[in-house]
């Protein structure tokens, strides 16, 4: 596909550069945030409980937040969403300016985030098929250039800025990533209006939700498609959990380090975002999906085992380009065969099977480094992933794939796709 037919849609340019500008806002504070936390303790369960506050929402309005999106309008409540974090970043930030942050605010504040998060992510995800015409090629294309941006700036340009912001002071990095909200809140703003999901009758919200859940469990793609995040944010929730504790009592690594650290990550990220499409052509999306969850496994084995900062961060770029791969292969195919009138709930119940399972890491992350040693939550999380690779290989191979692609042609995008041969 050529540069042109990118250009084509109205309006994806100002998407790209709200959410780029929106993701460097984000990298700042994914730098910024445990190193604040750590400022306050040192406590790996305060610290997990700070991560985990941020992924409840999903756990308790992840089907529900995805049958609102697919009733609302989508562009209204991007740009409504990120105002609303905008203002709410203000609260630590005017907290920290008096000194009186605290873990438990912190906490509070990463949960109401995470719950703007939601709406937003939910309705971006909806947004954009329609935006594109829900042309495959052109999706992968799109999300390429979207995951290339969010992982230059929230894993590359963003966490040293981060750091560095954070020596002037605890809520500069907080404002930085406030105005980025805003920022992006007055782009979205002035994207084109696409219409409005056809009404379901006079169904029930709940009923609604039921109904979108369901269309991802009884399809093995779309459900093989939405574990491999599930269990992969139960392994990388745990390994983000204790890092910073990692990186500068194992690694000894300093504030500034740590920001680079993970920039390295953000480094294998944009490579794997690039690359991502000549994956899925030379191998298939679906084997490209398998190789990809498998290095990210024996990626994280290398973290675990590295004893000083060039080992972990080479062993985090490698981790962060099967990430960036698997982060635009999985999410455009879901949007090429899903329903557009279900959209926003197929990708609430992906969404929140994943987020749901954050906690889970979290905790389980802080548990192993106070129970046994700071390395243990690496190992498990390696471990799981790998198990995770062979669990799903089937249910996502390209055969189930070439049949879902088949059965949601253009004409049909809107009519309920068959289930994959099995």
């Amino acid at each position: 596909m050529n540069a042109r037919a990118m250009k084509s849609p109205t309006g994806f340019g100002r998407l790209w550069t709200a959410q780029t500008v929106s993701s460097l806002g984000d990298g700042v504070t994914h730098a910024a945030l445990p190193l604040i936390a750590l400022t306050l303790t040192r406590d790996p369960m305060a610290l997990a409980v700070v991560t985990a506050a941020g992924t409840l929402p999903w756990l308790f309005f992840g089907i529900l937040g995805g049958a609102l999106v697919d009733r609302w309008d989508r562009r209204r409540t991007m740009w409504v969403a990120d105002t609303v974090r905008a203002a709410l970043l203000a609260i630590p930030a005017v907290a920290a300016g008096l000194d009186v942050l605290s873990i438990p605010l912190l906490a509070i504040v990463a949960f109401l985030l995470g719950l703007g998060g939601l709406f937003f992510d939910t309705a971006a995800t909806a947004y954009l098929p329609d935006l594109l015409g829900r042309d495959p090629a052109l999706l992968e294309r799109a999300n390429s250039r979207l995951r290339g941006a969010q992982t230059a700036m929230s894993g590359f340009a963003g966490p040293p800025a981060g750091s560095v912001l954070l020596a002037l002071g605890r809520a500069v990095p907080l404002v930085a990533d406030a105005v980025s909200f805003a920022l992006s809140a007055l782009l979205v703003r002035t994207l084109p209006a696409m219409p409005r999901p056809v009404p379901e009758g006079r169904e029930s919200l709940l009923a609604q939700a039921r109904a979108g859940a369901s269309y991802v469990f009884r399809n093995q793609l779309l459900l093989g498609l939405a574990l491999r995040p599930a269990v992969g944010n139960i392994a990388f929730l745990a390994v983000e959990t204790v890092l910073a504790l990692f990186a500068h009592d194992r690694l000894g690594i300093d504030t500034y380090g740590f920001g680079l650290l993970l920039t390295a990550e953000a480094t294998g990220g944009l490579l794997g975002a690039a690359i991502a499409s000549r994956l899925g052509r030379h191998l298939g999306t679906g084997t490209a999906l398998t190789c990809t969850a498998a290095v990210e496994g024996l990626a994280i084995l290398g973290l675990a085992s590295s004893s000083n900062p060039y080992a972990a961060g080479s062993a985090l770029a490698v981790c962060g380009a099967a990430m960036g791969a698997t982060m635009v292969l999985g999410p455009s195919l879901r949007q090429a065969i899903v329903p557009g009138h279900l959209m926003g709930r197929v990708a609430s119940t992906s969404r929140m099977l994943a987020m749901c399972a954050a906690p889970m890491g979290a905790f389980l992350g802080g548990w192993l480094a106070t129970a046994y040693d700071i390395r243990t939550p690496l190992y498990a999380a390696a471990a799981l992933l790998l198990t995770m690779t062979a669990v799903t290989a089937s249910m996502t191979n390209n055969r189930r794939v070439e049949a879902a692609l088949r059965a949601a042609s253009p004409a049909e995008a809107d009519a309920p796709a068959d289930e994959p041969a099995r």
